[in-house]
């Protein structure tokens, strides 16, 4: 499936870092994060606004081969007014990337997966943590949904080619699985020593080795789950369960 245009991608950055602020607000800033149990919702925002903040120095600083030092990134620490700081790093998150435009090089910590290390690929990544942390919140407010359809549609690509691919060997047996979303995209993740390769399975089932299990769902309910969210009764899995769950338990993670 086609990557969303650069304009959508920064759409969609301020869009679930705004359903977050929403939902935090709602659930109020001492409540718990289910999918972060050790965080408070107060620390879930500072966490998404230190992130937007440090990715917005990357990509201003431009081409380099490590990320800023933290004295060239400025107000570290969330005041009084949480929700408003949270805002102002959504803000300048945007504008850096607007400056930046879709192509610029930056430094990125995901270079071995072969994705692009530039401007682009982290829009890209960047609605994908606004949007699993706006269902975190959303979550602790009792009020949680679906990730929007063309948030997880391409959520499952960026997590299974970008994030996965730079998680180390696989530490099992070596496997086979194929994710497929409803009404969306399918994958075929092969998973070995060497880690864990990824590709669109444009006419699912017809690959050349069989998976040893099919995990499916809709779109939101499998990138949720990879981050390790959403519940897994909401999935269906054929075939080889343990290896199923061994997939999904190994891409847990904050």
């Amino acid at each position: 499936m086609p990557i969303p245009a650069f304009t959508d991608l920064l759409k969609l950055i301020e869009d679930r870092s705004a359903a977050l602020r929403t939902a935090a607000g709602l659930a109020g800033p001492d409540a718990r994060v289910p999918g972060c149990p050790d965080w408070s919702v107060r620390d879930l925002v500072a966490h998404l606004g230190e992130v937007q903040r440090f990715w917005a120095a990357v990509v201003a600083a431009g081409p380099a081969a490590s990320p800023p030092a933290e004295d060239q990134i400025h107000d570290l620490e969330p005041d009084n007014d949480l929700i408003g700081w949270s805002a102002d790093w959504t803000g300048e998150l945007v504008r850096a990337l607007a400056e930046a435009g879709p192509g610029r090089p930056c430094w990125t910590w995901w270079p071995e997966s072969g994705a692009p290390a530039d401007s682009g690929a982290v829009a890209r990544h960047q609605v994908q943590e606004a949007a699993v942390h706006a269902f975190d919140a959303q979550e602790a407010a009792g009020r949680a949904e679906p990730l929007p359809a063309d948030v997880a549609a391409d959520g499952l690509g960026e997590f299974l080619t970008v994030g996965m691919a730079t998680m180390g060997g696989w530490p099992h047996e070596a496997g086979r699985v194929a994710l497929t979303a409803d009404g969306g995209p399918a994958w075929l993740v092969d998973l070995g020593p060497s880690g864990a390769r990824a590709q669109e399975d444009e006419v699912p089932g017809t690959g050349q080795a069989v998976p040893g299990a099919r995990v499916r769902g809709s779109a939101s309910d499998l990138v949720l789950a990879l981050y390790g969210r959403q519940p897994r009764g909401s999935l269906d899995i054929e075939g080889d369960q343990e290896l199923a769950t061994r997939l999904l338990s190994w891409t847990d993670n904050e």
